[in-house]
């Protein structure tokens, strides 16, 4: 057959289509495979010890089991799945616990009680383990503006804590510190908190830092302080000879300028570039963000419209891009208005209908964050951390067979297909069904064993990489 496009001509037209093509992939390199924490508890600096989010677990803990020691109740207040077939009876619920607890689990998978059997048991595991997966030690909102002197003192204090957590093994998977913004008002203040705190730690660990530390810049508006906290990053790696990189920062989405500037254009990735690759995450300020809408105290939720639009903007303008997103917090807590031992009846009601009505706020929320794609929020009290995995465990759980089935059909289908060179054209895609199945791991709501129903096996899922898998099953 004689074709009418020169070898040459298609060759060098081809070329410069890679490079085109080569740098698209370098911008937009899909979903990390990395463990992203599915919250971020913020507490006050001056608070802050070596055990706080052990503290933290065992008081979430205690808040289950008071105000819901049975799994029906948690399915009740919560509208899980198959709760109206549930028992009422405490008798009736114990002997159903019993009979659960002694099957198999794909005999529990059978009954109209797994999905909320499975979710309560999966929350006591995990606030037992790990209740607390990331914290930010907080100098700004949950610290406040104080004089310079207290402030310098919480750092010092702060940055020995966390050493000792270090040492001790008692600090969470990941943590890190909000300093404040680097406005023209606080950014000296901002600045301060930073040296003193980094040089403190550093010192006393010998340049060593927490497994996933990270710094916080909240309200960021322009990649200008993006690009002066990456220099002042810069200066204190070199005196204590980390390699360069070290550092790793996150911002807030939590202004206006921060989804559409002065020209009408999305700012995101200029600030993600700023960064110099140590810009990891961006997490959503509701209450910041709806204020700067204009929104009045009353209506400032995670459920308003504007709240969504923001999330949707900041999807499109980082999709593709492996920065982690986060949305906000919930600023009801499921706390009783009663405290002391000898609460009458009448008392004690009133705290369960307000802890329950808490729950189901903080479910609703992070159930929405969740439907949208956004797979880490912010907790401010351990008494909202048991929803945070009620609603986690029920969104993975619920979707866990589709999941299965979608990624098993895929892997089967693109392992006969073609790979150019080392590019292989779905793995993108690919690596979006597995990321849901290593975020279900990480969170505690499957173990690798259940992975396994998706045709993979435990070493393959361990890659963490859809196209390793794609290369070893070609090979």
């Amino acid at each position: 057959m004689n074709l009418s496009i020169p070898n040459e001509q298609k060759d060098s037209l081809l070329n410069t289509l890679q490079a085109a093509n080569l740098k698209f992939q370098k911008t937009y390199p899909g979903d990390k495979p990395e463990r992203q924490a599915v919250h971020t508890v913020y507490g006050g600096a001056n608070l802050f010890k070596s055990d706080t989010t052990h503290k933290m677990g065992e008081v979430a803990l205690r808040n289950l089991l008071q105000y819901s020691p049975n799994f029906v109740t948690l399915a009740n207040v919560l509208k899980l799945d198959g709760y109206e077939h549930l028992p009422h009876t405490e008798a009736d619920i114990a002997d159903l616990t019993a009979r659960l607890d002694n099957m198999t689990e794909a005999a529990r998978k059978k009954e109209h009680a797994w999905l909320s059997y499975s979710v309560y048991n999966k929350i006591i595991a995990k606030l037992k383990r790990e209740a607390i997966e990331d914290f930010r030690i907080d100098f700004e909102d949950g610290f406040g503006n104080r004089p310079d002197a207290e402030e310098d003192a919480t750092a010092v204090n702060a940055a020995n804590e966390l050493a000792i957590g270090m040492q001790n093994k008692t600090i969470s998977p990941f943590i890190g510190i909000r300093i404040k913004p680097f406005t023209e008002d606080l950014k000296a203040r901002g600045v301060r908190t930073l040296d003193i705190f980094l040089t403190t730690l550093l010192e006393r660990t010998n340049g060593q830092l927490p497994e996933n530390f990270v710094v916080m810049l909240p309200k960021v508006t322009i990649p200008e302080q993006v690009i002066t906290l990456i220099r002042l990053f810069e200066i204190i790696e070199q005196k204590f000879s980390m390699p360069a990189g070290t550092l790793k920062m996150e911002t807030m989405v939590e202004a206006t300028q921060i989804i559409m500037d002065e020209e009408g254009r999305n700012p995101l990735m200029r600030i993600v570039r700023a960064g110099e690759g140590r810009l990891i995450a961006a997490h959503f300020g509701t209450y910041d963000y709806t204020a700067s809408c204009g929104i009045t105290a009353k209506y400032q939720t995670m459920a308003h419209s504007v709240c969504d639009f923001a999330h949707h903007v900041t999807k499109v303008a980082l999709g593709g891009t492996g920065i982690f997103l986060s949305d906000g917090a919930t600023n009801v807590m499921p706390i009783g208005p009663h405290r002391g031992d000898n609460l009458s009846f009448e008392q004690l009601a009133e705290n369960r209908e307000a802890v329950h009505r808490g729950w189901k706020i903080g479910f609703s929320h992070t159930m929405h964050s969740l439907i949208n794609g956004m797979y880490q929020g912010w907790d401010l009290n351990p008494a909202q951390v048991p929803m945070r995995y009620a609603a986690t465990y029920n969104f993975f759980l619920s979707s866990i067979e589709d999941a299965t089935h979608r990624l098993k059909i895929f892997v089967e289908r693109a392992a006969i297909s073609t790979l150019t060179g080392d590019i292989f054209d779905d793995a993108a895609t690919g690596q979006g069904l597995l990321n849901f199945f290593l975020k279900a791991m990480n969170c505690g709501a499957i173990t690798e064993e259940e992975a396994t129903a998706t045709g993979l096996t435990i070493e393959e899922i361990r890659s963490r990489s859809f196209y390793q898998i794609l290369k070893g099953r070609r090979g």
